[in-house]
């Protein structure tokens, strides 16, 4: 004979409890369907308060097992001698080897069930673009961050029914986990594996602060590859310093030096100022204001037609242009047309607008120094999209990052015309010419037409509001095949020990360059 207040005492041991059931994220997929963010089964560790025995006993023995400090400890210690509650994490994401051992303890109203934890197969390949996500499955940076309420999913639930042991006897309930949706990236992982190796090598070899590449289709805005050297692996960002983390192509501004040119030079030829042919008799140095603008390196009086001017990538010339001709408003304008001061809009957050000095402040001497890149400053992305419009017939397209969410296309992106297409043929002329004869003969490619521009900057000291001793970043931006342009690749190098663009970014372009047209199998357009 069983009596009432055993029944009713058995009754009162059993717990019923509500537990969550994580949804796994989204796959992030490259544009060939190579995974970049995936799932990976761990194991989590959880507890109900009131069934453990011991809370001082128990959390000894779990800490010893998952290696936690004291003030871990501490914590755990606390959440378990938490009577009122009845479910609190002791650990998520848990290896398998450790949480196997602590569930052979057989801690009371210790449970153990399988979570989805974020995994990055490739690692260093593309993890500033990417980001990564915390042990709560969130996305803290890059695309995990910003594409979180299409990655994240909807979380389940399930009530449970648990004897005085806490093992499970019955399901009472189940709420079922929405996963959710899967990225596909404009990103092509071959791409971004070159353009990774190319960077850490000219960071070596130039032994520079960093290195950064931006790799766009020009016909579409996609984004091939973005990368900055040095890289960190997005499986270890505990043992990451945020400045690694940084996009740097997209979240920092930088002055473009002689990269900036073409944007003084497009506005002339469009305002029907100047034809390539125009000729202008240029000394080595002229003043503007207060200030004494020259060219970089020594020469008599020249006679230059414009073509020549951007071939040779003479300060006095674009100065001249701009100040003679151009004029400050109208370049302000034109400044604008291409993008710079406001966002591109890419979908990627943090994104800089970088700085565009409002036309009202051009004081002294910018009317001669922002015409030939000094005073202003733009990302990486902001140059390469610019150059990327000229490249595109004059019609620029919004760089962006993700093709698809879920079986959705992402939305179209934005598009513009910049230039007429008449005007953006004689700038890619102009730009070939530099590779064939001026300050971009290193970026040349055997079979291949190039067009692109170099560019040496300074690095502004804020405390002064001059420039850094021997600080400057070197750059080249340029499209190939120039007759029918596939790519648009913008290197940049930061403080390397030889300053100049030309002989720094240009062989890196070219190596970039090289591999990409081969991989794509793009065929040459000119006799080697």
């Amino acid at each position: 004979m069983v009596r009432a207040g055993s029944l009713a005492k058995l009754a009162d041991a059993q717990q019923t409890l509500t537990v969550p059931v994580p949804a796994p994220r989204g796959t992030i997929f490259d544009r060939n369907s190579v995974e970049l963010a995936a799932n990976e089964d761990s194991i989590t560790i959880s507890a109900d308060p009131k069934l453990v025995r011991s809370p001082a006993n128990e959390a000894r023995r779990a800490a010893a097992v998952l290696g936690l400090d004291l003030q871990d400890k501490a914590a755990l210690l606390e959440k378990l001698a938490d009577r009122k509650s009845r479910f609190t994490y002791v650990a998520r994401q848990v290896p398998l080897a450790k949480a196997k051992k602590l569930e052979r303890m057989k801690l009371a109203g210790f449970f153990f069930t399988i979570e989805p934890k974020r995994v990055y197969p490739l690692g260093p390949l593309a993890a500033q673009t990417i980001g990564f996500a915390g042990v709560d499955n969130r996305g803290l940076t890059g695309l995990e961050l910003a594409y979180e309420k299409s990655l994240l999913g909807r979380d389940g639930e399930k009530t449970v029914v648990r004897d005085p042991a806490g093992r499970e006897i019955d399901m009472k309930s189940t709420t079922y986990e929405k996963p959710g949706a899967d990225l596909t990236l404009t990103i092509d992982s071959v791409i971004q594996q070159y353009v990774q190796q190319v960077l850490a090598q000219a960071r070596k070899t130039w032994q520079a602060r960093s290195a950064s590449a931006v790799v766009l289709d020009p016909r579409s805005g996609a984004v091939l590859a973005m990368a900055t050297a040095p890289s960190y692996d997005a499986n270890s960002t505990s043992q990451t310093a945020l400045p690694l983390q940084l996009n740097r192509s997209v979240t920092d501004a930088y002055e473009p030096g002689s990269t900036f040119k073409l944007v003084t030079v497009a506005g002339a030829l469009s305002e029907g100022l100047v034809s390539p042919q125009t000729s202008f008799t240029l000394p080595y140095s002229i003043m503007v204001s207060d200030k004494r603008i020259h060219d970089s390196h020594p020469r008599g009086t020249e006679q230059m037609s414009v073509t020549k001017i951007l071939t040779v990538s003479s300060n006095v010339g674009v100065a001249t242009i701009a100040t003679q001709l151009l004029g400050s408003e109208r370049l302000d304008r034109w400044i604008k047309r291409f993008g710079f001061g406001e966002k591109t809009g890419i979908d990627f957050p943090g994104e800089s607008q970088g700085i565009v000095l409002p036309l009202d402040q051009w004081y002294g001497s910018a009317a001669g120094t922002i015409p030939i890149g000094q005073g202003i400053a733009v990302t990486p992305l902001q140059l390469a999209a610019a150059y990327a419009a000229i490249a595109n017939k004059g019609v620029w397209l919004q760089p962006h990052l993700v093709s698809q969410i879920g079986v959705k296309p992402a939305p179209a992106p934005k598009r513009r015309r910049v230039v007429t297409s008449t005007v953006a043929a004689q700038l890619m002329a102009m730009l070939s010419n530099v590779v064939a004869e001026g300050t971009g003969t290193e970026a040349e490619i055997p079979g291949y037409s190039v067009a692109g521009k170099t560019g040496t900057a300074g690095k502004p000291d804020p405390r002064t509001g001059g420039y850094l001793a021997g600080k400057y970043v070197a750059s080249f931006v340029g499209a190939v095949p120039a007759s029918n342009p596939r790519l648009v690749i913008l290197v940049t190098v930061d403080e390397p020990s030889t300053i100049w663009g030309g002989s720094v970014a240009a062989p890196a372009f070219r190596e970039i360059a090289l591999d990409c047209l081969r991989y794509l199998e793009v065929p040459p357009d000119r006799a080697s």
